[in-house]
Formats: structure tokens, sequence, C-alpha cells
């Protein structure tokens, strides 16, 4: 084989590099939901008080088995009745399903009781049980009804300022036998001194003709089952189905009804449990 002047063998193709493909981009991660809060309670948990709470909107509130009204916006109201037991439980269904039990203590009081060494008195005609079965029918019928008031929301005003003369829960024992104890409290002033709404509420119930016990007798709803009851008024300046505004005369004080002086008996009640007038309202201003 002769070699042939002047030719190079070709040379190889270069290689080209093998670059690995890009990773595609990593799909955002979206953190879970924080979990919703419970309810805020906020109020004193004691016999006769009343409590106002915040949920989220949508949770389902329930007291003691029984469920509570809740506002769009998630706040309601809850109360404890003067007898109440030293427990409540409470429950909120949250819109997410979850559901939570608190236990809340409630701190009992110590009620102004007066033992008396004489019988409790005799039993009353059946004239008067029928007369005040149909008073008590009448009562029950307004506190079923509802209403759109907003007054459950508002800081309370006492309706008239003065000397107060009958304390909410006190009671008299007989020889050992309870009488019934004073579901409100009373306020001494003499006979027409205007009453005002002690907040907002709706008209259920203006007695056209006194009651055997209550006498001239005035109930104002506020909404979420809490009414106000005014008893022994000397006139009624409202009728059933009125919106008063807090501030608003609604009536004059009398002696209408079983009472031995002019005053003015408060009461109110958050479905069954009869609350006191002073925690709502604090203490009586001077003057």
């Amino acid at each position: 084989m002769v070699a042939l002047a002047g030719c190079v063998a070709p040379s190889a193709p270069p290689r080209t590099a093998m670059t690995a493909p890009a990773p595609p981009p990593a799909a955002p991660v979206t953190p879970p939901p924080a979990p919703l809060p419970g309810p805020v309670l906020t109020g004193e948990r004691i016999q006769g008080g009343l409590i106002h709470g915040t949920a989220p909107a949508g949770t389902q509130i329930i007291l003691d088995g029984k469920p509570v009204p809740t506002a769009p916006d998630g706040r309601f109201i809850i109360a404890f009745d003067r007898d109440a037991g030293p427990q409540a439980t409470l429950i909120a269904i949250l819109p997410d399903g979850r559901r939570q039990t608190e236990t809340l203590a409630v701190a009992p009081r110590a009620w102004e009781i007066e033992e008396l060494p004489i019988p409790k008195g005799t039993s009353p005609s059946p004239e008067f049980l029928r007369i005040r079965g149909e008073e008590l029918r009448q009562i029950a019928a307004a506190r079923a009804i509802g209403t759109d008031a907003a007054g459950w929301t508002q800081s309370f005003h006492w309706p008239i300022t003065g000397r107060i003369s009958g304390l909410f829960g006190s009671q008299r024992v007989y020889r050992g036998e309870k009488g019934a104890y004073h579901s409100g409290t009373d306020v001494a002033r003499p006979a027409g001194t205007p009453v005002a709404a002690p907040a907002d509420g709706v008209v259920i119930l203006a007695a056209d003709h006194p009651f055997t016990l209550e006498g001239n007798l005035l109930m104002v709803d506020h909404g979420m089952g809490l009414n106000s009851s005014f008893l022994h008024l000397s006139r009624i300046d409202v009728k059933p189905g009125d919106h008063v505004r807090q501030g608003q005369i609604i009536g004059a004080v009398g002696m209408t009804g079983r009472a031995t002086g002019p005053h003015l008996h408060w009461s109110l009640k958050w479905r069954d449990a009869r609350i006191d007038p002073l925690l709502l309202a604090g203490p009586m201003p001077a003057g």
C-alpha cells in the first residue's frame, strides 16, 4: 500500500453535550384554613345574670340541651335563672362541622331570706284562681311573641331612678314553708313619675284593666327571648305592637294591683330564666 502524500484522515464529528430538561414549576401550596374560633362570652356567670356571646356566623348554640337563637352576625345572649344550678353546658356547632362543648360555672348568690314565725296564709278562692288563670295565660301568650327588637344588644338603663325598696330574689319563709321569691326590683317613687323604656323594644302586652297582682301591667320585648315587665303602673302610654326606643316614656308609677305604696316593680326574663335588673342596669344612679 502506498501512502498518498497530502491526504489527512477525516476527524470524528464533535459530540453535543446532553442537557437535562428543566423541572416543571412546583404547584403553589395552599395552607389549610385556620380553624374557626369558638364562642367568646362576656358578662358575669352568676345566678340571675345575663351574658353576651359572639361566634362565627352560622354557628349553632345550645345551652343545656336547648337551642339558642343567634343573630346573622353570630351574636347571642344566654342567662341564668335565680335558682340556676352550679353548672351549665354550652355547645357550639361551628359552620365547619366541629362541635365544641364548654362547661360554665355559675356562681351562687346569697339571697335576702326573711324567716317569719307565722303561717303562710289561707288558700286563694276559686274565683281568684279563675281570674288569675286567665291573667297568667295572657302573660304566657305575650312572652311567646317573637319580635325584631334589638334592645338586647344595648346597655340597659334604669326606667326610673330612686330608692330601691325591694331586691330581686328576696324571699319570705313562713314557718319553714317558702313563699314565692321577689321576681324583680322595686323602686319607690311618687305616683305619676314617668317610666322610660330601659332599652329598645316592642310592646307585647299593655293590660286594658288592672291584673289582680300586677295591676296595670306593661310588657316590652327586647328581642332574642329577653323581655321586661313593669307592674303597678298608674297609666300605660303605649299599646301592643308599638316599637319603643330607649328612654321613651311608656307609662307612670302607680300602686295598682297588690301594692302597699306607689313604686315601680321592674322585672326581666330571658326565656324561662328570671334575671336581676340590677345586673343589667348597674348601680342605681345618684340623685
